[in-house]
C-alpha cells in the first residue's frame, strides 16, 4: 500500500508506517507542496498524510483515485480539507487531537497573557536597545494576571487544559463561551457559562479555541471587539480568520482594548490586510505575534506524527479510525 507525506514531518510517525511494511512517498522539499505536484505525487495512494497547508478539494481526491481511502491530517483543524467532497467518495478524514498537542497550544496561549500583561517584549527590545537607563517606578508598567477574569471561547481540549491550568495556578475567575453548557468545567473550576458578548464586556483576557467553520468566520469583528474593556487583551492560537484583522487593527489604533496575542492570522504567511494595517500590527508593541507555533515542541509534534500514522494504519486496516474529523 503506498502512503504520500506532503512535507517531512517529525520521525516519530514515518517510522509507524515504514514498520506496518506501507511504501512511503514523502515530498521532500521544505516548503508547501505546489498544486500541480500535489496533484501527480497523490496518483493511486491508499492514504495521504496532509499538512494544515495543503488545500485538499475535490480535485485532489479525484486526482488520487478509488484506491484512496484515508486522508490523515497532521493539525488538530481541518478547514483545509472538503469534509463533503471526502464523504462522497467515501474517504475518511482524520485530524491529531493528541494530548500533548492540547497541552502545549494551552501553554502558549498562557505564555501571551503573561507576555502582554508584563509587556515582555517591549522591555526586552528595550534592553537589548540600550534604552534602559535606570530603574523607575513608572517604567513599563504592565497588568497582574492574578485574580483577573479570563474569558474562553471554546472549551474543548485546548480550552479545557487552558482553564484547568489558570485555576489552579492563578486564582483565575474563568468566564465561558461554546455552542454548550460544560458542567463539568463548571463543577471542577467554578466556570461560568455566560453568552458571548457578556464574557467580552466583563473578561480581562479574552482567548479564542474555536474551529474556523463558516460560525465562526469573523466571530471577533467591529462589533463585538467595541464590548470589550480598554484594558482587554486578545488571544487567539486558533485560526486567523476567526478575527476580523482589519477590525481588530482599528480597535487598537483606538485604543478599543489593550493588546494583542496571535499566533494565527488571516492570510498566512502574510497578512491579508491592508498594507498600513499590515504594518501597524507588525510595529505595534501591544501586539505579540508568533509565527502558528503553538504546538511547536518536540513533544508534541511527535504525537501529532506518532497519531496521524496510527490513524492510516487504523484505517487500511479496516479498523475504525481513532480520531474522525468531526
Amino acid at each position: 500500500m503506498k502512503i504520500f507525506i506532503t512535507r517531512r514531518i517529525p520521525d516519530a510517525g514515518i517510522k509507524l508506517l515504514k514498520a506496518a511494511g506501507y511504501s512511503v512517498d514523502i515530498y521532500k522539499e521544505d516548503r508547501v507542496i505546489p498544486r500541480k505536484e500535489l496533484l501527480k505525487r497523490v496518483t493511486g495512494c491508499d492514504a495521504i498524510l496532509s499538512l494544515l497547508t495543503d488545500k485538499i478539494d475535490d480535485g485532489v481526491l479525484k486526482a488520487a483515485g478509488p484506491k484512496l481511502k484515508v486522508i490523515a491530517n497532521y493539525a488538530v483543524g481541518f478547514d483545509n480539507i472538503d469534509l463533503s467532497a471526502a464523504k462522497k467518495r467515501g474517504v475518511i478524514v482524520t485530524n491529531t487531537p493528541a494530548p500533548e498537542v492540547s497541552e502545549t497550544v494551552a501553554e502558549h496561549a498562557i505564555a501571551l497573557i503573561f507576555a502582554l500583561a508584563h509587556r515582555i517584549v517591549e522591555a526586552d527590545h528595550i534592553t537589548r536597545n540600550n534604552k534602559y537607563h535606570g530603574w523607575d517606578p513608572n517604567l513599563l508598567l504592565g497588568t497582574d494576571v492574578i485574580g483577573k477574569t479570563v474569558g474562553v471561547i471554546g472549551t474543548g481540549r485546548i480550552g479545557a487544559n487552558l482553564i484547568r491550568r489558570l485555576v489552579d495556578g492563578f486564582d483565575i475567575r474563568i468566564l465561558y463561551s461554546d455552542v454548550q453548557p460544560n458542567k463539568e468545567l463548571e463543577k471542577k473550576y467554578h466556570a461560568t457559562y455566560v453568552p458571548l458578548e457578556k464574557l467580552l464586556a466583563q473578561s480581562d483576557f479574552v482567548s479564542l479555541h474555536v474551529p474556523l467553520v463558516p460560525a465562526t468566520h469573523h466571530l471577533i469583528n467591529a462589533k463585538r471587539l467595541q464590548l470589550m474593556k480598554k484594558t482587554a487583551y486578545l488571544i487567539n492560537t486558533a485560526r486567523g480568520p476567526v478575527i476580523d484583522s482589519h477590525a481588530l487593527v482599528q480597535a487598537l489604533k483606538a485604543k478599543r482594548i489593550a493588546g494583542a496575542g496571535l499566533d494565527v492570522f488571516e492570510g498566512e504567511p502574510q497578512f491579508a490586510l491592508k498594507k498600513q494595517d499590515s504594518a501597524y500590527l507588525q510595529q505595534a508593541w501591544n501586539v505579540i505575534l508568533t509565527p502558528h507555533t503553538a504546538s511547536a515542541t518536540i513533544e508534541a509534534r511527535q504525537a501529532m506524527s506518532k497519531l496521524a500514522a496510527d490513524n492510516i494504519i487504523a484505517v487500511l486496516s479496516e479498523k475504525p479510525a481513532l480520531t474522525p474529523a468531526r
